[in-house]
């Protein structure tokens, strides 16, 4: 830090001592005014004439009053105005005193709104010029009288200047800062966003793959020993389900890595044109599904059709665990105009698990997919048993942000 900034650090630190000194500065230029002649026979003539005991007073007390000027400007102001109205109806030779008006009228300006500064300032540069024209000992058109109308309106001037830099520098701060603050926002939005999908693909992942692994598993225990071939069958289908758990973790979870690394895995998202292979996993595992589709080969948005995936993925793997060993799910996906609209149903025996009912988050997290594309979703238990879920996606879309209306 340099020793011109050390100075003002420590002025601004002590603003008494900063206003003791200007006080002083303005003492000594009076006083050195005060002796000056501007109508000398040779133009300014210094030393002439000298400052009398009374302008000496008015001057001293005008310099002590602008040390308080920070901490009551209009008292200062209202003191400093008295005393140069008072020199101005004294004797000549008259002393510079109005100095300490323009001085004080300067920190009001600064320290208030225009308007107040309008006021004020007009009030004073009246009120001084009109006492100085027509109760002092020179003519009117004096060029001292003009002179306390200019260096009052200067004061004025420079204070309402110095206000509006000082104001346009805190707004320019406060826009700094809030914009800031809009970008830490920002980004925790979508950090908080993209953890959410992550965990939602997690969820659908573990959540399908787990229940068939866990019933394929049971088929294999239930078997092994009077039928040793269909054991077998069902372990190559746990094989299988692990093996595609792992894969499509692998690809999640590479997502998290920095983009451009070599060796995180990628593969295309799974969309409806793996709806015949979704299917026959849950086959295999002996849940009876039937497919549908009138969607005339509509092709999807990439986040529309993961979404549609993953919708039938949640809620197939809900029939198997809630529905029941005899139940049979019905898939359908049909393009009704602008929307692509998708069904599960069953007519099973037990009860889906509602969000935030003890049965984990898949409702929840198909709501949050379709939500996010302005879609509709309705799950509810059939009429005469089973359960429902419906699922409208826009064709055409864009996503919505959490927190934003849809």
């Amino acid at each position: 830090m340099s020793t011109l900034e050390r100075a003002r650090c420590s002025l601004k630190a002590h603003p008494l001592a900063l206003d003791a000194a200007i006080a002083a500065g303005v003492l000594v230029c009076m006083v050195a005014g005060s002796f000056v002649d501007p109508r000398g026979e040779n133009g300014v003539t210094w030393g002439v004439r000298s400052p009398d005991t009374l302008s000496l007073l008015l001057m001293t007390l005008g310099a002590a009053a602008l040390v308080f000027r920070r901490r009551a400007p209009k008292t200062v102001l209202a003191v400093a105005g008295t005393l140069s109205l008072i020199e101005c109806v004294t004797g000549d030779p008259r002393a510079p005193v109005a100095m300490s008006a323009v001085v004080a009228l300067y920190t009001v300006a600064s320290a208030t709104d225009r308007t107040t500064t309008w006021r004020v300032g007009l009030l004073t540069m009246t009120v001084l010029t009109a006492a100085a024209m027509l109760g002092g000992p020179l003519p009117w058109y004096a060029q001292e009288n003009l002179g306390v109308l200019a260096w009052t309106g200067i004061g004025a001037t420079a204070g309402d200047a110095v206000r509006s830099r000082r104001a346009v520098v805190q707004a320019m701060r406060e826009r700094a800062e809030r914009a800031e603050r809009t970008r830490e926002e920002e980004a925790r939005r979508r950090v908080a966003e993209e953890r959410l999908r992550i965990a939602r693909d997690l969820h659908d992942v573990v959540a399908h793959h787990i229940a068939l692994v866990n019933v394929q598993a049971g088929v294999a225990a239930h078997v092994m020993d009077k039928r040793p071939d269909q054991a077998k069958e069902a372990l190559a289908h746990v094989r299988e389900a692990s093996r595609s758990a792992l894969n499509e973790l692998r690809a999640t979870v590479g997502l998290l890595r920095q983009s451009g690394d070599p060796e995180a895995p990628t593969e295309p998202a799974p969309g409806l044109s793996r709806l015949d292979d979704l299917a026959g996993t849950f086959r295999s595992a002996g849940l009876p599904v039937e497919v549908a589709r009138a969607d005339h080969g509509t092709a999807l948005p990439a986040a529309v059709d993961l979404a549609a995936y993953r919708i039938v993925q949640e809620a197939l793997t809900n029939v198997q665990k809630h529905a029941g060993t005899d139940a049979k799910a019905e898939v359908s996906v049909v393009r009704v105009g602008p929307n692509i609209e998708v069904t599960v149903l069953d007519d099973g025996t037990g009860a889906a698990a509602e969000p935030g009912g003890g049965g984990g988050h898949g409702l929840l997290g198909m709501r949050e997919r379709v939500t996010a594309l302005r879609g509709t979703l309705t799950t509810g238990p059939r009429y005469g048993g089973g359960f429902r879920v419906h699922a409208i996606l826009p064709v055409k879309t864009r996503t919505t942000a959490p927190g934003e209306p849809a």
